[in-house]
């Protein structure tokens, strides 16, 4: 499938020189999201992955009906004070100054399989935070997946260690 016609390029978002690729045509038509999810569910299952982990708040969109579609669990990287059991977290620079993540400390076992997924592979700092806390948790990243990849940002760099699939790249 050509996913690329499902996604909306909007220009000087947001801020100018900035083209914003928007999942929401994707996300709108059943059969691309359903196909979407499916292409990724299928990469999923030939690592065995035990549990999907996306970071707030797109990668909850991409990555639980990828669970749903495998069986598996799916544990969320959440902002500060959003989770209401004890958590660990994991601080990370942004363009403009830094953000954290957290987890629950049970959401995932030692030495599960954990598929890290989000929509977009930018500058590639949330997804390596979203790693580095199922490794604090004792998890083991087999993969991550997206649906789109912005290759000039070279986020792929900042997870090289990591196996990387993505639907579209731009």
């Amino acid at each position: 499938m050509d996913y690329k016609q499902f996604v909306a390029d909007v220009p000087d978002f947001p801020e100018k020189g900035v083209t914003f690729r928007d999942i929401s045509p994707l996300m709108e038509d059943g059969e691309a999201y359903s196909q979407a999810t499916n292409d990724i569910a299928h990469y999923a299952a030939d690592k065995g992955v035990e549990m999907i982990c996306g970071p707030e708040a797109r990668g909850f969109i991409v990555g639980c009906p990828v669970a749903y579609k495998l069986g598996v669990g799916f544990a969320p990287a959440r902002k500060k004070g959003k989770l209401p059991r004890e958590t660990v977290s994991v601080s990370y620079n942004l363009e403009y100054g830094k953000a954290s993540l957290y987890m629950h400390k049970d959401a995932v076992k030692p030495g599960q399989k954990v598929l890290v997924v989000d929509d977009l592979m930018a500058t590639g700092g949330t997804i390596a935070a979203t790693i580095e806390l199922v490794e604090k948790l004792g998890g083991i990243v087999v993969g991550t997946a997206f649906l789109i990849e912005l290759r000039d940002l070279h986020g792929r760099d900042k997870i090289k260690d990591y196996d990387m699939f993505t639907l579209m790249q731009y």
